[in-house]
């Protein structure tokens, strides 16, 4: 159905200014749809025409005033027709937005950008986290430096965004950055939360998404067998900073926690249910999620090694992420492990070779791991063959009677 499209000019003639010129406004009118909004400009009342919606003579003033507005009529006329073209309906709300651009100054992708994460920054700590406020400033840089490098500009309209737009910065990731698709996938996620932010604003109709697919790759994950961890906790290390992050590995390998939640824990983490045994109770900075883990015999030898060595409440001093990955590098070399060791490689070590594959349901281990989507433990914990081995021995053990009924007649 084709909509109907109407534009008005008109006073507040109940609102006069100290010079008693009154306001102009806009009225905007698409089906049943109608938005108002200040022009910014007054008129002399002397000099309006309400029948004609303009100024009235041939004076300088209303010369002047007459050449605001149709610029004004011109530029909305516009915004319309850019609308309508691009297709989907178009209603008054988005043609008054696109006109002011509210929101923001411009209706420039940069612009957006670094308004929401400026709003997004003030929501940090009350249902936002500042782990993904920092993906969202990352995301940011990579935009901008796509932009300067393919346009050779510092921002780029939002009209201009499309398909060719969106597969472009796909180029660029990959080749300039060497950005593998599951990390793609994450930042078109962002990308393209900004601009269902442009959509919610009236700033944008089309969507430069549209006909763009990718999909994440199945990654096999990482992880240590039970063989190779004591390996590793025998293994004699060269100083005192690789024995500590060791440690550290294995307290992750122990209890599923990651290398930002084993760095937040303090003494106020560790308490004593009525089951009689210390727990860790905390949330996960990565999802703000309950993980309460019990610990085991190694986790709390651990803990103690290191007690009142940290200066204050935390349970460690842990290093910089970038070291204890650098170490762990060193150390999976020495072990002569084929995987290249990182810190999280313990959590998957947890999730699999002590947890899944020791009959653990799949449930608690989500629980223990503080996972929102069971989906997700499926992804990290792999069942091993020394599991599904176990699992034939118990079933063959079951239908020992029947087999043996069975192969009798073969």
């Amino acid at each position: 159905m084709r909509s109907t499209f109407k534009l008005l000019f008109y006073v507040k003639r109940n609102v006069p200014k100290s010079d008693n010129s009154l306001p102009l406004m806009g009225r905007i009118t698409i089906n049943k749809g109608i938005v108002q909004f200040s022009l910014k400009m007054s008129v002399p009342p002397e000099l309006w025409d309400s029948k004609a919606g303009k100024a009235m003579g041939k004076s300088e003033k209303a010369k002047d005033i007459n050449r605001q507005l149709e610029q004004i009529r011109v530029t909305i006329n516009n915004r319309y027709q850019e609308m309508i073209q691009a297709g989907g309906g178009v209603t008054a709300e988005q043609v008054k937005n696109a006109y002011l651009g509210i929101g923001i100054k411009q209706d420039m992708f940069l612009k957006l950008f670094a308004w929401h994460n400026e709003l997004f920054a003030r929501k940090v700590g009350n249902g936002r986290t500042q782990n993904t406020y920092k993906k969202y400033c990352n995301l940011y840089k990579l935009m901008q430096a796509y932009i300067l490098k393919e346009y050779n500009r510092e921002d780029i309209s939002l009209k201009e965004l499309n398909l060719s737009f969106i597969n472009g910065f796909e180029h660029f990731l990959r080749t300039v950055r060497g950005c593998c698709t599951n990390t793609i996938w994450l930042y078109m996620i962002g990308v393209k939360h900004i601009i269902s932010v442009a959509r919610n604003e009236g700033l944008l109709v089309v969507n430069p998404f549209a006909g763009y697919m990718i999909s994440p790759e199945q990654v096999d994950r990482g992880f240590l067998s039970e063989e190779e961890l004591q390996l590793l906790m025998k293994a004699p290390m060269k100083n005192k900073s690789y024995e500590l992050v060791r440690d550290l590995f294995v307290f992750a390998a122990f209890t599923g926690l990651a290398y930002s939640d084993i760095k937040n824990l303090t003494k106020n983490n560790l308490q004593t249910f009525l089951d009689g045994h210390l727990w860790i109770i905390t949330r996960r900075q990565k999802t703000n999620v309950d993980s309460n883990i019990r610990l085991l015999d190694v986790p709390k030898r651990i803990i103690a090694k290191y007690e009142g060595k940290t200066g204050d409440d935390r349970l460690f001093a842990v290093p910089s992420n970038w070291s204890c990955n650098n170490i762990l590098k060193n150390i999976g070399k020495q072990c002569g492990f084929k995987i290249k060791l990182t810190f999280h490689v313990g959590r998957h070590t947890f999730s699999t070779s002590l947890t899944l594959a020791k009959g653990m349901p799949i449930e608690t281990v989500s629980r223990i791991l503080g996972h929102t989507n069971i989906k997700t433990t499926q992804i990290y914990a792999k069942i091993t063959n020394e599991k599904v081995s176990r699992d034939m021995e118990l079933l063959s053990q079951k239908l020992a009677g029947l087999e043996k009924q069975l192969t009798a007649t073969i």
